[in-house]
């Protein structure tokens, strides 16, 4: 039997999935997650540099977005200084950094896609 289905749930830091698809879904699902932590497998980046590589993703989403994966493990954020201004970035954990060879497999899928189905702008 396969691992993720010999039990009836899983549990990640106190909350129950039914499967470890559903697990992989709620963490780096949804529009922006995985968009978000393919831009920081090079490195750290501030807010400002995120918004800049992701011009379609508004303010307050990228904010939420970032609040997410932090509180999810898969992301680190650091504050320099204690007075204004202060500088902030965000990098991928270990665990964040566990999920690069998915992020690969998905932006490889994404552009067989295009180049058999559609077109590059």
């Amino acid at each position: 039997m396969k691992k993720e289905c010999s039990s009836n749930t899983v549990v990640l830091k106190e909350k129950e999935y039914p499967c470890t698809v559903s697990l992989t879904m709620d963490l780096i699902g949804g529009k922006w997650k995985a968009v978000i932590l393919y831009h920081l497998i090079q490195g750290s980046k501030r807010f400002n540099e995120l918004r800049k590589e992701i011009p379609s993703v508004t303010e307050m989403t990228l904010s939420l977005q970032l609040k997410q994966l932090e509180n999810d493990g898969l992301l680190k954020r650091t504050v320099y200084g204690d007075k204004p201004p202060i500088r902030v970035t965000y990098e991928l954990t270990d665990m964040g950094k566990s999920v690069i060879p998915v992020l690969n497999a998905i932006t490889n899928w994404g552009n067989e896609v295009v180049s058999s189905y559609g077109r590059f702008v």
